[in-house]
């Protein structure tokens, strides 16, 4: 089962956790210092939770599909780079407390989506300090030099 992730940098994650358990009713599936997300089944949803910085008001940080296995990874790639957008892969990278395939795209607003699929867990949250989400792994194919800077500015 796919299902698609919002990750929001939020100030106050404890506050963060329990608003969103309360909304859910469900309990984070994972919680690591600065970081938890929720698999929620109904609607299906993996949210994402990282720690911000001081009061900053929560933002959105990134976007991202789900999916069962690095074969649906490798044919989203196929499929979006096939539509002419600009693709960048990674692949064993570890973000947020996973290692991690993945594909990253951008929307007309800059907004970094991601095609990920979860290979395992992982020690850290590994974030970049100029990162806006999670450290970029090994950038394997690029469709052009603006996709690879964009995702390594934007997001993970």
């Amino acid at each position: 089962m796919s299902r698609v992730q919002l990750a929001l940098r939020v100030s106050d994650l404890e506050g963060s956790i329990a608003f969103y358990s309360k909304l859910f009713g469900a309990e984070p599936a994972k919680r690591r210092p600065g970081y938890a997300n929720f698999a929620i089944t109904e609607p299906p949803l993996k949210l994402v939770l990282i720690e911000g910085t001081g009061d900053e008001p929560t933002r959105l940080d990134h976007l991202g599909v789900e999916v069962e296995d690095g074969a649906q990874v490798t044919a989203a790639t196929e499929r979006l780079t096939a539509a002419g957008l600009a693709t960048v892969e990674e692949n064993d990278t570890s973000c947020c407390y996973a290692l991690q395939d993945k594909v990253w795209v951008h929307g007309p607003g800059n907004e970094p989506w991601e095609v990920y699929v979860v290979k395992g867990d992982a020690d850290t949250l590994a974030k970049a300090a100029d990162s806006a989400c999670c450290a970029t792994g090994t950038t394997d194919k690029a469709t052009s030099d603006d996709a690879e800077t964009a995702a390594a500015s934007a997001c993970c």
